[in-house]
């Protein structure tokens, strides 16, 4: 159950607390979150705690994306090899392709405008929140944790350091994209043929349409799990603040006066 009910006259709140995770607002550069965009569509919208958005535009860039061959084209371009890459590639769905990854980058954009205009009048609001919540799926509530190990569980396992900060559904859906990315690129049977020392078999194993999701998948979880991870720790940290002014400040400042 959840200790807060909102007021009417509360109008912005910077963070929402419940079971599955941690919503908050705070400020972010709009080119780091466009950059995200252009490395994987949806990935900028996710940062952004836009999950539909985010998620709709990751699952059209891997539709899109093996449907075009675009990757492989691009293992072909680095290779030097222009031909090959112009032959793999399907012009009937990279022309389909580029207007949403454009809209990726654009929107993202905007959005985290209009969402830092937004995280300035909920900052000067300081509206109070709920700083934990209780289900019977699960409990969360707002602590400080480091963000070092945050970074090192997403090093480990995409999606581990989601858990770390309780980001539930960002941590079930990276893990999740993870074992897909993993297993069709037959990664980890290419690591095994490789400490057999069978290095070509390792390469032949490969498969680079997919290998090439799983930088920016893990770059992405670092990231994201980072962040807010520091985020979190603000938001902890601004909310203890206020509560000590309120309940313990004023109260001294009255016994000092003697009333």
């Amino acid at each position: 159950m959840n200790n807060f009910k909102p007021t009417n006259h509360d109008r912005r709140y910077k963070a929402y607390v419940n079971v599955f995770g941690t919503t908050q607002l705070h400020l972010r550069n709009p080119y780091i979150i466009a950059w995200w965009s252009a490395a994987f569509p949806g990935f900028g919208h996710l940062l952004l705690s836009k999950y539909i958005r985010g998620y709709t535009l990751f699952i059209w860039e891997i539709l899109i994306n093996n449907m075009t061959n675009l990757n492989l084209s691009i293992v072909y371009s680095f290779n030097g090899n222009i031909d090959m890459a112009k032959e793999v590639l399907d012009p009937k769905w990279f022309l389909f392709y580029i207007p949403v990854y454009l809209f990726a980058i654009w929107d993202s954009y905007r959005t985290t405008v209009d969402m830092n205009k937004v995280f300035i009048l909920a900052e000067r609001e300081n509206a109070n929140f709920s700083t934990y919540s209780i289900g019977a799926l699960e409990v969360n509530y707002l602590d400080k944790r480091r963000p070092l190990m945050a970074i090192l569980w997403s090093l480990f396992t995409p999606g581990l350091g989601q858990l770390y900060i309780h980001r539930v559904i960002t941590a079930l859906f990276t893990t999740s994209f993870t074992i897909v990315f993993v297993y069709f690129s037959n990664l980890l049977v290419a690591v095994h043929h490789l400490f057999l020392g069978e290095i070509a078999h390792a390469t032949q194993v490969l498969d680079p349409q997919w290998l090439l999701f799983i930088p920016s998948h893990i770059g992405f979880s670092i990231y994201d799990s980072y962040v807010n991870t520091v985020e979190n720790n603000k938001l902890f940290e601004s909310e203890q603040r206020k509560y000590l002014k309120l309940n313990y400040q004023q109260f001294r400042v009255k016994m000092a006066k003697g009333t």
